[in-house]
Formats: structure tokens, sequence, C-alpha cells
């Protein structure tokens, strides 16, 4: 008889590797204090942006690519297995590209053949709802964000994207949210909000019409 899933086993399945996002690698014309001394090796600067999920990680992680817009950075959403992400972080950081698997959101799991190129960069960001969870992965970040969002607004976000972006119905997405996101959220992702250097939140998508 198959094992009931529980809110732990949800956080592993979505937890389950690093996988790219996305790439911005504009011209690279550092002139912060980080990149100034120009006899020094380049170490990036590693951003960790936390959340539960919907609540606008991604979006705070574009804005600060666009307020980066002069230096290379390279966004990486985090899925657990810390040694693989802990490796990722690790050669990036020492200026070494990196293959990382694409995840499928619609089957809920990574591509077993399909891989993106990671080359270095000069800003690191690390996106996830757990990336501040393992302390291993918390001292590699140099600053770290959490998208601190209203749950009912999270709830909304999560089932106009799923429903819209990823062809499922109202009622798998709410029954997943009551199952495992929200146990998931309770009891790892809102503790780690405590290793947070700044906490932010991104605008509601549907104000009030008073």
């Amino acid at each position: 008889m198959p094992k009931e899933k529980t809110s732990i086993d949800y956080v592993l399945e979505k937890a389950s590797g690093p996988h790219f996002s996305g790439l911005r690698c504009p011209t690279a014309t550092a002139t912060s204090t980080a990149f100034s001394d120009a006899n020094a090796p380049r170490q990036p600067f590693v951003i960790g942006v936390s959340g539960g999920t919907a609540s606008g990680k991604t979006t705070v992680c574009d804005m600060i690519i666009q307020q980066l817009h002069d230096h290379r950075v390279v966004l990486v959403n985090q899925m657990l297995l810390i040694p693989q992400l802990l490796d990722c972080i690790e050669k990036l950081k020492d200026g070494q590209s990196v293959q990382v698997p694409i995840y499928d959101f619609k089957r809920h799991q990574r591509s077993s053949d399909s891989f993106r190129q990671v080359n270095a960069s000069d800003v690191i960001i690390l996106e996830g709802i757990l990336v501040f969870h393992d302390q291993c992965v918390r001292n590699l970040m140099n600053m770290k964000i959490f998208v601190d969002t209203d749950a009912d607004v999270r709830l909304a976000r999560g089932i106009r994207r799923d429903t819209v972006e990823r062809g499922r119905d109202v009622s798998s997405v709410l029954e997943q949210y009551a199952k495992f996101v929200k146990p998931a959220f309770d009891g790892f992702v809102l503790p780690s909000k405590k290793y947070a250097d700044v906490n932010c939140n991104t605008p509601n998508p549907y104000p009030s019409s008073n």
C-alpha cells in the first residue's frame, strides 16, 4: 500500500535539486566595492531570495536583475538535494560553469535529459522556498531576502498560476494547498524568515475596489 504523502514529502518533492530558472548576461562594467579591486580574484556576490509558494520571489529577483543591469547575473532556483546545490553554487563562486537540470512544473519533476549550462557571473541569485533552511547554503550567501506576502494573496496567485500556466484544475490546487503547501510553509519556510537580512513584500495583484 503506497505511503500517504505528508507536508515534508511535499517539501522534498518540490526541493529535488537545483534547476535553471533564467539568465541575464548584460555587459559587465562592475562598479561596486565587491568588484572594485581589479588585481584580486572576483568573488560573486550571492543573494538568497526565499518565501512561500507564489509569494513573489521571481518578481523580486527580476527587480534585482533590473537594478544590476551593469553586471552579469545568474538566477538559479533551488530544489533541495543540498549536496547538489552546494556543489552548484560553490563551482559558480569559483568561476566554473555548471550544468543544471530544467524543472518541468507540469510533470512536477526535473527533466532527466534536459540540462542548461550556467556560466560564472558577478552576481548569483539563489531563489527557492528552502534556500535558508540549511546552514551550509546560508553561509554561501552575502545577502538574504525573505518575501513576506499575505497567505490569501499567495493562495490567489497560486490558483491563477497553476490553472492558467500549468493546466491544473482549481480543486486539485486547493487540495494540494491544504494538504501540503500550507503545512510545509508553516513548518519549514516561515521559520527560516529569521535568517533574512531583509524582509519585503510584492504588490497585491488583486487590490480592493473600495
